[in-house]
């Protein structure tokens, strides 16, 4: 899946409709999959006054009024504070609706929408610039529609891999839902080989464990 297919929805406060027993390979399973050898991509940054995507699966919607919803504030690595007021370094924190997953909520604050973090092959990829690099290229691969989910297809809004950090949108074919979906390294720790990742629902309250594949 985007994480839990790299997510969709089925009803105006979800997304458009949706086979998760499908075969095809989901965001998640797309990214778990990536390969060595991408050539290096450098800095990516694309606007986001668009309305349609141009790999969306089909021009049949495009009449319909999108519901995209506004850009969440304090997307990227930020300085978070935790149920005791402590802080920490992360993505930004999920709220109470169950259509987001973050791998920096801890289980102790938020059990419901920690997810652990993609780790890569150590021995194939030497270094966090070349992992994001290669996950660029495995995200621009990406086919929208797969499970009928992500048919109005994405943005990679940036893409930095010397920061080790990308953003990207996910839209839903027939209303138009914009899923936010983030992959970054947190900290300096040399050694580690960890991509945070958080994917979440800009609008309405279920997305019937999409944002989770």
């Amino acid at each position: 899946s985007r994480i839990a297919s790299l997510n969709g929805k089925t009803n105006a406060h979800a997304h458009d409709s949706m086979g998760e027993d499908n075969a095809m390979l989901t965001r998640r399973e797309t990214l778990k999959s990536w390969f060595v050898g991408a050539a290096s991509i450098g800095f990516l940054a694309s606007p986001e006054n668009a309305m349609a995507f141009d790999n969306r699966i089909s021009k049949q919607y495009d009449d319909r009024p999108k519901q995209r919803g506004g850009k969440p504030q304090a997307l990227g690595v930020g300085t978070r504070k935790n149920m005791y007021n402590e802080e920490y370094l992360g993505l930004k924190p999920c709220g109470a609706a169950p259509n987001c997953f973050c791998s920096t909520d801890t289980l102790e604050d938020s059990p419901d929408t920690n997810i652990p973090p993609f780790k890569w092959p150590t021995g194939k990829i030497t270094s966090r610039e070349d992992a994001f690099e290669q996950l660029t290229e495995v995200l621009k691969a990406y086919e929208p529609g797969q499970s009928n989910i992500d048919g109005g297809g994405f943005d990679i809004v940036t893409s930095d891999p010397k920061a080790g950090y990308i953003y990207v949108q996910f839209q839903s074919l027939k209303n138009g839902f914009i899923d936010d979906f983030e992959l970054a390294v947190v900290g300096n720790e040399k050694d580690s080989n960890e991509v945070q990742v958080r994917s979440s629902s800009r609008l309405g309250y279920l997305d019937f464990g999409v944002n989770a594949k």
